[in-house]
């Protein structure tokens, strides 16, 4: 089997860098977040997870269960954050969701989610992708990916991977417990038709550290096709900045 977790090195020193725990949307690898170690040298090592089914792992099965894929990257997580190294996580859309799961195990300073429903939204969620054409459609709409231009083997191979993770979400049930004790930061963006305002603000009530929202223009994928607002807010966490203190919107 192979690692739930790839890291991108700039230098001998990272290891005493925080560290940065990117989750990527679902039918995604984490290799789009290989720029972001280079944009966040000499700040932060930065850590993708990676699902099987997809770029390095494609000939791996996916998990039986949500649960099962959050406790394979937790187990990775701990020795790469052992003796209190400062630990944020980041996760866009369905990563999102993986990404408080771990908090809830592996406690990181900051959360940061993007265009994600919080948890208590997610149920059922995922199912129109694994049943209706139409709807897989609209979300590679939202990507900006119109099907008509994607060859064949292309289009199987990214509705494989949409619809195994779409399987996973469906294997989802947020059970409430103690909220988290960091801060959750959520990015939305004008023009996401897939997370509402009432989606996105349901994380409020997931933390008792604190609830942050960041707005931009573009749609559903907006942070990562533009990700610079993002990555110079992920680096004052990092650094722990007084001006990356959150607020409740």
């Amino acid at each position: 089997m192979g690692s739930w977790i790839s890291t991108w090195p700039n230098g001998p020193g990272d290891a005493g860098l925080p560290a940065l725990l990117c989750l990527p949307q679902a039918g995604a690898g984490c290799q789009q977040f290989r720029a972001w170690a280079k944009a966040l040298a000499g700040v932060a090592q930065v850590h993708g997870v990676q699902l099987p089914g997809r770029e390095n792992r494609w000939r791996e099965p996916m998990p039986e269960t949500f649960g099962e894929a959050v406790d394979a990257i937790t187990g990775e997580l701990r020795p790469i954050v052992a003796g209190g190294r400062r630990l944020v996580v980041f996760g866009h859309s369905f990563g999102g969701l993986l990404g408080y799961e771990i908090a809830r195990r592996v406690t990181p300073d900051v959360l940061v989610v993007s265009a994600c429903r919080a948890p208590g939204h997610w149920d059922g969620a995922g199912r129109g992708i694994v049943e209706d054409d139409e709807e897989l459609d609209k979300l590679f709409d939202t990507a900006g990916l119109d099907p008509a231009f994607l060859d064949e083997d292309t289009r199987a191979l990214m509705v494989a991977m949409l619809r195994k993770d779409a399987v996973l979400s469906l294997s989802y049930t947020h059970t409430p417990g103690e909220p988290l004790r960091v801060p959750v930061h959520a990015w939305s963006a004008a023009g996401d038709e897939t997370v509402t305002v009432g989606d996105l603000a349901g994380w409020a009530a997931v933390t008792a550290a604190g609830f942050r929202v960041h707005r931009v223009e573009g749609g559903h994928h907006a942070v990562l096709r533009r990700p610079a607002a993002v990555l110079e807010h992920l680096a004052s966490l990092l650094r722990d900045d007084e001006t990356a203190a959150v607020t409740t919107a």
